[in-house]
């Protein structure tokens, strides 16, 4: 799918002479981030690393992993860049933003997926539902503070108290941002929906190979 997207991008600066939508192949690479750091526990996990099980490394990994994880669901706002022109066809930009889409959002769920199961042993399935359930709803907040907003993942570090800042305001007068909370609330429910419907695709396709062998 990675490179499928890169073809239609590279396709269509050969066809229009334009780079509209090269920011596409950039906000592709953050969106695979979170799933680096799952991958990369991981290997150390299955390497026998007997320190990646301390929670105090978890508590690390679970950081840097949401960090970045709006990242991944956030490529679905990119369809706002959408343009009514005649550079392109209108069909062809669409295919390209939701081939970028979904790529980033599939990496970011396998990520997700990864987090449940290593990051996550919560004996309790209700806590560990409602756990991943409040992790979604506050990266769809994050997907706010970064399209409209205008906050990255660095800004932790460049900006800490301006970012801070506008969180605490809305937290302290939610009802001055009724656009952050509606936008939360209906991504959180939209992201909550696409993955639990993938993962239960995922533990069904387990439990029939499970059978099979």
């Amino acid at each position: 799918m990675s490179f499928f997207c890169l073809a239609l991008c590279i396709t269509r600066i050969i066809i229009t002479g334009e780079i509209n939508y090269l920011f596409l192949n950039w906000n592709l690479f953050l969106a695979f981030v979170p799933l680096g750091v799952t991958m990369m526990y991981e290997l150390l996990l299955n390497d026998g690393n007997a320190h990646v099980k301390k929670w105090w490394v978890k508590i690390g990994v679970l950081g840097s992993w949401l960090l970045f994880f709006p990242n991944a669901p956030y490529i679905l706002t990119d369809i706002f860049h959408m343009r009514f022109e005649d550079s392109a066809p209108q069909w062809f930009d669409l295919i390209l933003i939701l081939s970028y889409a979904w790529t980033g959002l599939t990496a970011g769920f396998i990520s997700l997926s990864d987090i449940q199961r290593y990051i996550l042993p919560i004996k309790s399935n209700w806590k560990m539902y409602t756990t991943v359930v409040a992790l979604i709803f506050l990266t769809a907040f994050g997907i706010y503070l970064g399209r409209y907003l205008r906050f990255n993942s660095w800004d932790i570090l460049n900006r800490p108290g301006h970012l801070f800042a506008e969180i605490g305001d809305r937290f302290v007068h939610p009802f001055r941002h009724t656009r952050t909370w509606g936008m939360t609330i209906g991504m959180g429910v939209l992201l909550n929906f696409i993955y639990w419907s993938m993962h239960q695709t995922w533990q069904q396709r387990k439990v029939s190979i499970s059978n099979e062998q």
